[in-house]
């Protein structure tokens, strides 16, 4: 393994959180100011992620007062706290650029809907009492 290699397999994030293109996510970033740190909350809907490795980025859009606001977040950035998953959305490509265009209701991505898994059978005596 060659120098270069080696230093962005030490930068790399090991646990990394399961969103997609497409997902309404809060991205819980670390922001200085002077010599206080503190945690801002950016929610909004992935509309792209970018390359591979160290390189690999997101794009989150968010709707502030009436003014699309686009940000883009490097993945293994030691700046991003966590990233929650508040809705997962049902999309059919990479890149959702088109919703740049689209207003109100038609900005809205179809909310996927996760089948939970079947629970334990429960014995006859347990469900009577």
């Amino acid at each position: 393994m060659n120098e270069i290699q080696a230093i962005e397999a030490a930068q790399m994030k090991t646990e990394l959180d399961q969103y997609k293109v497409g997902d309404t996510v809060k991205v819980h970033f670390k922001i200085v100011e002077g010599k206080t740190e503190r945690v801002q909350i950016y929610e909004g809907l992935v509309i792209a992620m970018k390359n591979s490795k160290v390189g690999k980025t997101f794009t989150v859009r968010k709707i502030s007062y009436g003014v699309g606001v686009e940000r883009v977040f490097p993945v293994h950035s030691p700046r991003i706290v966590k990233v929650e998953v508040v809705r997962p959305g049902k999309v059919r490509r990479a890149k959702l650029y088109y919703i740049r265009q689209k207003i109100g209701k038609g900005a809205k991505i179809k909310e996927l809907i996760v089948k939970k898994k079947a629970k334990a059978a429960v014995p006859a005596t347990e469900q009577n009492s």
